[in-house]
């Protein structure tokens, strides 16, 4: 049996293949380094930091601890949200600290409609609600927002940016 040579080329050249994957290599390494930078500041990551940080101050003042306050503070040179747990001297005795890039979003406390200043303290009684014995409205405002509301007896849960915390 005699094999014959064909006329046409069919397939691709080492160097052809070699090439192809040099190109996907260096488009792929140029995606993951555009992927890979600081994401953009999400509303959602911050009221999940939020949420832990609550439970921890709100756990420690159950168990009778003094770390009971919780800090939040937007940090204007860093660009930072900072959550801290604490004893009643933050700059003393921080438990845990969460931070995030805020990427120029806010975060807005009120109190019966009144704002809040930041850097903003609550604390937490032995039973795990705030003190004083109010309702906090607690607005996370980025590229999409995220409203939080801490109740007088220590509920902390999210509602549509369009309701109200009752």
């Amino acid at each position: 049996m005699a094999i014959q040579a064909r006329s046409g080329v069919d397939g691709f050249t080492l160097i052809e293949l070699v090439t192809v994957i040099v190109l996907v290599g260096a488009l792929s390494l140029l995606g993951i380094g555009l992927f890979a930078r600081e994401s953009s500041f999400s509303p959602l990551l911050a009221a999940q930091q939020l949420e832990s940080a609550t439970l921890l101050a709100q756990q420690a003042a159950l168990a009778g601890n003094p770390d009971r306050f919780l800090s939040i503070d937007q940090d204007a040179p860093e660009d930072l949200f900072i959550f801290r747990v604490h004893d009643n001297d933050p700059n003393t005795n921080t438990v845990s600290e969460f931070s995030l890039r805020r990427g120029g979003a806010t975060v807005t406390i009120t109190v019966n409609g009144t704002p809040i200043p930041l850097p903003a303290a609550i604390e937490f009684n032995k039973m795990g609600a705030p003190a004083p014995s109010v309702d906090r409205t607690i607005d996370i405002s980025g590229d999409s927002s995220i409203r939080l509301c801490l109740n007088r007896l220590g509920a902390l849960y999210r509602v549509s940016t369009s309701e109200s915390c009752q």
